[in-house]
């Protein structure tokens, strides 16, 4: 019981249709070999057979080079010590490349250097105690001289106040000369594998001799200074007045299958701080510090202002081994790639640029059409057309005058009527002695006669209805009037005969001998004593004689009105009401008939 409430029994699978033809199946093909190529040079291009791990790394730099300074005072030569200055960092190394120097500063009071300092012209405008985070020192409250001109306020600070111009050229020009050794061990925790950029078999000599952009080893970890900056397309001297930050940029893209093995570091380098914004407000890179001493008693520093070049190691990759599990995720994400042909072809057809009538049978094949109660299709079959006409239920128009939305072939069901024709023989022959041991089911006629050219059987009992009592709409002469527009059909479309003057109609569809039979044929213990039951069979018989098994687009047959009436004649309603337009089981399907 849980099994069906929950729908766990149950499955469910889409309905394919097959449509043979030379244009459209080359076309599938086709495009489908373009998608698994596009597929295939996807996969090996973008590698999405393999796992991928990425990078975890450590990174160690080393600095050398001398420097000869020109400005006595500041000494003669810088070595490591001198221009490397602090930390700037985890993977990041400074070298100094400009200085502005303030020897020999004492704590004492001296005039307040602009733009920080404030011009005054007595005492009166400077504010004893007054500081900011502007000013080098405190106020004093006295106004003093700053030169020949101007006054500005004193301040107690560490005099003389440090300069602010700074030098060009760059005192440490010399330093693009200068070498790094940059050290990187990474780590793919993954795959277990561990690898640097140094290799385990060089020696001390082959690092003497080694410059990365002289040999554009990959193994070679030392660099030049100035080779770094040209290659982040600056100049190093321009770039040294100021300072700034340069990125160098380590790439471990590795593959570590056992044919295709490689694990080399690709180095790019590029500027990170961007100089033109930063031109006017706080330009380059660049910080302070002292060196302090004791002289007869009195402590004085020197204030450095040091400008350089920041250098940021920064680390990245990935590696790739080959993963089945990678692989059959891959294919299964891009199976989805072939619904692009489908819906192309489906398109095709749907549209009708490939044919008119491949669009009409794919669409009737393939989709399975339900309407609900508010818009209603029915079906329409005229003695005097071929086709079967799909309307739509109106509120304004009458069925006969009803335009149709479609048009289709009416199927030849010869099957069917092979049927229906052994028990209309059956059924003539049913009070009859069986002769010469045949039985029912006698061979039918092949050439039978056509719709049109069958003669008035004179047992036939014609309506009492005459073509001037007729309804405007009625073709034959031969209906009724309705109450319903949906009632209001004719058999024909032009004027005519009727269609209940064909011998098949008396003999197929009202004959009681043949309507016994059809309702026995479906339930052989079946008690037929209503006429009821001989009007509905009647119904169904007409049915499945002028529009066969099924309906195109699920479009709910309709019987004209001179037949319903020549059914309801020849079986009438003990009270003479019948219910007209309704939903009705047939014994085939179930259909929507006048009754």
């Amino acid at each position: 019981m849980p099994c069906v409430l929950l729908n766990l029994c149950e499955y469910d699978t889409q309905k394919l249709v097959k449509i043979k033809s030379v244009k459209l199946g080359s076309l599938k093909w086709t495009l489908n070999g373009v998608i698994l190529m596009f597929i295939c040079i996807m996969m090996l291009w973008n590698k999405e057979y393999q796992e991928y791990d990425f990078v975890v790394s450590s990174v160690t730099t080393k600095v050398k080079g001398v420097a000869k300074i020109t400005s006595p005072e500041v000494g003669d030569v810088w070595d490591v010590v001198d221009y490397s200055g602090p930390s700037q960092g985890k993977n990041s190394f400074f070298v100094a490349t400009n200085a502005i120097i303030t020897k020999n500063q004492k704590q004492g009071k001296c005039a307040e250097v602009l733009p920080n300092g404030k011009l005054c012209q007595t005492d009166k405008d400077c504010e004893k105690g007054f500081s900011d985070q502007h000013n080098h020192g405190v106020q004093t409250g006295a106004c003093v001289k700053l030169d020949i001109l101007k006054k500005t306020c004193e301040v107690t600070a560490w005099c003389p106040i440090e300069n602010k111009k700074s030098p060009r050229p760059a005192l440490l020009a010399a330093a693009e000369n200068f070498t790094v050794m940059i050290k990187n061990n990474i780590r793919f925790p993954a795959f277990n594998y561990i690898r640097r950029n140094i290799l385990s078999e060089m020696k001390d000599t082959d690092l003497k001799g080694c410059i990365y952009h002289r040999y554009k080893n990959p193994y070679c970890p030392i660099f030049r200074l100035g080779d770094i900056v040209a290659e982040a397309k600056e100049k190093f001297s321009e770039m040294a007045v100021e300072g700034g930050v340069i990125g160098i940029q380590i790439n471990w893209d590795c593959d570590l299958n056992r044919f295709f093995h490689s694990c080399l570091p690709k180095y790019s380098f590029r500027r990170l701080d961007e100089k033109e914004s930063n031109r006017t407000l706080y330009p380059g890179l660049n910080f302070r510090f002292a060196r302090y001493s004791t002289v007869n008693g009195v402590e004085q520093r020197t204030l450095f202002k040091m400008y350089g070049i920041r250098f940021d190691v920064m680390v990245f990759g990935k590696a790739g081994k080959f993963s089945f599990i990678q692989l059959i995720i891959y294919i299964g994400s891009t199976l989805s790639y072939y619904a692009i042909t489908t819906i192309f072809l489906d398109w095709l057809i749907g549209t009708g640029c490939y044919s008119k009538e491949a669009k009409q049978n794919y669409t009737e094949r393939k989709f399975e059409a339900v309407q609900d109660r508010e818009e209603c299709f029915l079906c329409v079959s005229f003695v005097d057309e071929d086709n079967l006409r799909v309307v739509k239920k109106s509120r304004k128009k009458r069925l006969q005058e009803t335009k149709p939305l479609s048009l289709h072939q009416r199927k030849n069901e010869l099957a069917s009527m092979k049927t229906l024709l052994s028990v209309l023989q059956c059924g003539q022959s049913r009070s009859e002695p069986v002769q010469n041991g045949q039985s029912c089911g006698l061979k039918v006629d092949e050439n039978l006669p056509s719709r049109h050219s069958g003669r008035q059987n004179p047992d036939t009992p014609l309506l009492e209805t005459s073509q001037s009592s007729s309804p405007s709409w009625c073709q034959c002469g031969s209906c009724r009037p309705a109450e319903t527009l949906q009632e209001q059909l004719c058999c024909r479309l032009k004027k005519g005969r009727c269609i209940t003057s064909s011998p098949l109609f008396s003999s197929l569809v009202v004959s009681r001998s043949v309507l016994e039979n059809t309702l026995l044929f479906v339930d052989p213990l079946a008690e037929l004593h209503e006429e009821a039951q001989l009007r509905h069979g009647a119904y169904a018989q007409f049915i499945r004689w002028r529009f066969g098994d099924s309906t195109p687009r699920d479009a709910l047959p309709v019987i004209p009105s001179c037949c319903i009436w020549r059914i309801r004649a020849k079986y009438p309603s003990p009270d003479g009401t019948y219910s007209g337009l309704r939903p009705f089981q047939a014994i085939t399907s179930q259909t929507e008939l006048n009754r």
